[in-house]
């Protein structure tokens, strides 16, 4: 299956195949998701038969925008495929751009529409085991300090998240009452 996401080539925004975006390092859109309860941050390990980054922790849901998809819509739509989660209120909170070498001869050069979720009580989680091999709730200043001191087990851009953005990206989520 051919998946076409929105990319950059030549300073036009046209559809472009997702492998193909990732292994030319184009500029991208993109999609991130922080899910938050009792100030924990909801993260998931990604699936070992994902062709970049398999096995490392990323945040809540990560992912790309199908072409012509609104982020927003994107961002409900694959937090209910990879966690099976429904009735999120999703707030905008940023666009962040980043590139990373994510290994494989592949570059993420993304530009990431960020999306926060505060709950009242824990949702039930259930993964697709194709996206996702396991979950866990962290403490997100804790778990600043684990990425920046052992990294190798955490996706490069949850790592720039966290030393380039911690304040914007999380800081809603610790504080929430």
């Amino acid at each position: 299956m051919t998946l076409l996401i929105p990319a950059w080539v030549d300073g036009i925004l046209q559809p472009v195949e997702k492998l193909d975006v990732h292994q030319r390092g184009l500029k991208h859109k993109a999609v991130s998701v922080f899910v938050f309860c009792d100030s924990q941050l909801l993260l998931q390990q990604r699936a070992l038969e994902k062709y970049h980054s398999p096995g490392l922790w990323a945040n809540t849901c990560c992912t790309h925008p199908d072409w012509g998809e609104d982020s927003l819509d994107c961002a409900h739509r694959r937090v209910s495929d990879e966690l099976n989660m429904t009735a999120l209120d999703l707030v905008y909170v940023d666009q962040i751009e980043y590139r990373a070498d994510v290994g494989q001869n592949m570059i993420e050069h993304e530009v990431v529409d960020c999306f926060v979720a505060t709950c009242k009580s824990r949702p039930k989680v259930s993964p697709n085991p194709d996206e996702v091999m396991d979950y866990t709730w962290v403490d997100p200043t804790k778990l600043k300090h684990t990425v920046s001191t052992a990294p190798a087990s955490y996706t490069k851009w949850l790592q720039i998240y966290l030393r380039d953005h911690f304040e914007t990206l999380f800081a809603k989520g610790c504080n929430a009452v």
